[in-house]
Order: structure tokens, then sequence, then C-alpha cells
């Protein structure tokens, strides 16, 4: 069911069945939420006019990626990529999306979403997982640095290997942030009393979406930037990507 290859010089494992690919994220410990440094980075960018709109209601709304504690996330595999319109029909055939353009790009599951969670053999992220994963060993704004976000790091069709390897981080994950990707834990605004190892949060209600920049571009002006950042979080609202995870296999 599983091959390992090597793609765009990294080990990765291919799920045989489907084609995804997946990245073999090595366990570790991490700060997990936006930090006091990351939230002066967001000001930062603010004073040397790298704004075009206003970051109140991001600021604003910090307090829901907070407070920061430490989170120790065992190895796990997650998708190289968000899983394209071509793969979902690998397990829902009639399966459509207007939103891509091809079959190579980000698949937005709306009413289809809870049909392929049934089906898939994988399951969705942790927060903690997606987060630890985003960061790749970093603790800036995204996995770059504290710098604005521009356009290059938007990715949203896979069909061009150069752009997907030039996107990736240090696990070799492209396009962290991107799109809007559903994740396992139910939504509840910060972190108190979250667990400290990778679990989800468990409950009735909406779950909690990461990134999501891809979805309003061209920005046109606006801030949507801020859906790059490695610790923007928000409640599952409509239409959404799916990164999904699994067990490493055995060697």
């Amino acid at each position: 069911m599983w091959t390992e290859e090597d793609i765009a010089g990294r080990p990765a494992w291919r799920h045989i069945p489907s084609g995804v690919v997946f990245r073999e994220v090595p366990g570790g410990t991490f700060r997990m939420g936006l930090s006091e440094a990351e939230l002066e980075a967001v000001r930062a960018i603010e004073r040397d006019g790298g704004v075009e709109d206003t970051i109140e209601p991001f600021l604003a709304n910090a307090k829901d990626a907070q407070p920061v504690r430490e989170v120790r996330v065992e190895s796990f595999l997650l998708a190289r990529h968000p899983l394209t319109v071509a793969q979902v029909q690998h397990w829902l055939p009639d399966y459509e999306d207007d939103y891509a353009e091809a079959a190579t790009g980000t698949a937005r599951l709306g009413g289809d979403l809870h049909d392929l969670l049934k089906l898939l053999p994988f399951q969705l992220p942790s927060e903690a997982q997606w987060e630890y994963a985003a960061r790749a060993g970093t603790t800036t704004l995204t996995f770059r640095g504290d710098g604005k976000p521009d356009e290059d790091q938007l990715l949203d069709d896979f069909d061009d290997e150069a752009r997907t390897a030039a996107a990736e981080n240090a696990f070799g994950l492209a396009a962290m942030g991107s799109a809007n990707e559903i994740c396992a834990d139910v939504w509840i605004p910060g972190f108190d009393d979250a667990p400290a190892d990778a679990r989800p949060r468990t409950g009735d209600g909406p779950r909690t979406v990461r990134g999501g920049a891809s979805d309003l571009y061209p920005w046109q002006g606006c801030d949507e930037w801020l859906l790059l950042l490695s610790a923007t979080r928000y409640e599952h609202a409509d239409f959404t990507a799916v990164r999904p995870v699994g067990p490493v296999p055995p060697r």
C-alpha cells in the first residue's frame, strides 16, 4: 500500500492506491501559538508601511492563538500538499470543483467534506501537528522569517514540480498556509487547558481551520497575507482543503 521514494531530493512515502505523497515529520517539542515576538513582528510590518489595510481585527483576535505553550509531537506522516481535485476523485469519483482551474489544483470541499472524511483511510491533522509542521523548526511568522509574506509563498496548483519544490519548508511540505486546511480539533478560542501533546481537542461544533491566503488572492491591497502565518487559526464556516495525516509505515 505504501512505497518509499525520493521526491525533490527528499525521502517521501507514496500511498499507492491514491498517489498521495506524504513526508515524514520528525517528532519534537515546540512552542505553539502566537508569541509576543510574532505580534511585534506584525506591528513592525505595519510601522514600515507594509500594511495596506487595518490589522486591528487580527490583533484583536490574537488571544485566540494564545497562550503560547510547549507541546510535544510524535513523528507522523503529513501529505506534502493539500489534496488535489484528482486525488479527491480517487475516493469521490463524481466530485467536481468549480474553484480549481485543473485537476492538479487544491480541492475545496463543502458538502462533500463529510463524505470524503468517511472514506479516507487517513485522519485530519491535529492543530498541534499542523502548526508544528508549518513552523518546521522555526519560531517566526512563517517558516521563511518575520518579513511580510508575499505572493511567491502562495501555491494552489501542483502541476509544476519545480515550483512545488521551491515552496517546501524544511520538512519538505509545500504551501503550508496557502489553502484553508481543516484540522481535527473542534474550534475553541484560545489554548487555555489545551493538551501538552498533539492530541486534538474534541467536542461538538465546527472544527478549526488553518491557512487560507490563496483563497483570497489576488490580495488587492488587503491583508490576507496574515492567513499565511504559522499561528493563524479560525473557525470553519464553509469550503475547506484537506491535508491528511497518517502513521509512519514500518520499514
